[in-house]
């Protein structure tokens, strides 16, 4: 929320928000049977999809600009307080071990630094000066992108680090579970997804935190896509460096090849455990360090690699 020196101001802005309404119909929610509590909350958590569905076109333009400077080379940072900011941290840290990339691709802040993922760090949401001061150390360039977070729409820590991003001439992307927030105001693309009041009046890590969490799988999974990351839906972009990896590896390589099990593991020798790679030489028909070449030349997208091999 915005700071203010007047609590009547905040309260009056709090019953402004969707996000915040009160539901008359839920009062005697603390009486009711388990189940009848699971079946209310997943009737509203069913809600979600549809929310979500509403702003797809928004959601694909932000991908588009979005995998268009990562193609360049830029970073997607991840910007928020509370629920918000730890949503933003899971996606990033998620992005390493799904999709291969280095960890600093990716990034994730959140109000009141790392102890804020686990401990609540009173009045870093409220500050711009402090979201400013954590994106200052990244070195910020036109080509990177800055995802704030908000469900309200309001909160200082998102706006300010869409604020100083913009200055930066970065791609801002504001995520807000409100209409008219000035968190989507401010960003160049805007995204609110209006899920309404929670179950639990005030709780925005129900409803807004799962229409977040799906956003933010949208952000990162397309883009990954869109650089290249997959082949069709198999993910490709993994090395095998453990016996589940390695188990996954052969299993992703035989189904983008159906090569046999010999075939398979020495491709996968042969490219030090790079799946990418090892389909490449058994679909084009050559050795480990061609396919490296290829994959090089071709940005590292398979389909592109293929295609210049003959």
């Amino acid at each position: 929320m915005t700071s203010t020196s007047d609590p009547r101001e905040l309260r009056a802005e709090l019953e402004s928000l969707t996000t915040e309404a009160f539901r008359p119909d839920l009062a005697g929610i603390d009486r009711l049977p388990t189940l009848d509590i699971a079946r209310l909350m997943n009737a509203e958590d069913a809600t979600v999809a549809g929310a979500v569905a509403a702003r797809l076109p928004e959601i694909a333009a932000a991908i588009d600009a979005l995998a268009e400077r990562m193609a360049r080379g830029g970073r997607l940072v991840y910007a928020g307080a509370g629920t918000a900011g730890r949503l933003g941290v899971l996606d990033a840290s998620e992005c390493p071990p799904t999709f291969n990339t280095d960890p600093s691709r990716v990034v994730g802040l959140i109000a009141g630094g790392p102890q804020a993922v686990v401990t609540s760090v009173e009045g870093a949401e409220d500050s711009r000066e402090l979201a400013r001061a954590d994106l200052e150390p990244l070195g910020l360039t036109p080509d990177d992108t800055v995802v704030g977070i908000s469900a309200s729409g309001r909160t200082p820590y998102a706006i300010g680090a869409v604020e100083h991003a913009r200055a930066h001439r970065c791609l801002t992307i504001g995520l807000a579970c409100n209409s008219g927030s000035p968190l989507a105001a401010a960003a160049e693309h805007g995204i609110e997804i209006v899920v309404g009041p929670e179950l639990l009046t005030g709780s925005t890590r129900l409803k807004a935190g799962t229409a977040q969490k799906l956003v933010l799988n949208m952000l990162s999974t397309i883009t990954m896509i869109r650089l290249g990351k997959t082949y069709g839906n198999l993910m490709v972009d993994v090395r095998a460096s453990n016996d589940k990896l390695r188990a996954r590896s052969h299993r992703i390589v035989a189904l983008a090849t159906g090569a046999g099990d010999e075939e398979i593991e020495r491709a996968l020798a042969a490219t030090d455990g790079e799946v990418k790679n090892a389909i490449l030489t058994i679909l084009a028909d050559v050795d480990g360090p061609t396919a490296a070449r290829l994959l090089a030349e071709s940005d590292g997208h398979l389909r592109a690699a293929l295609a210049a091999a003959g």
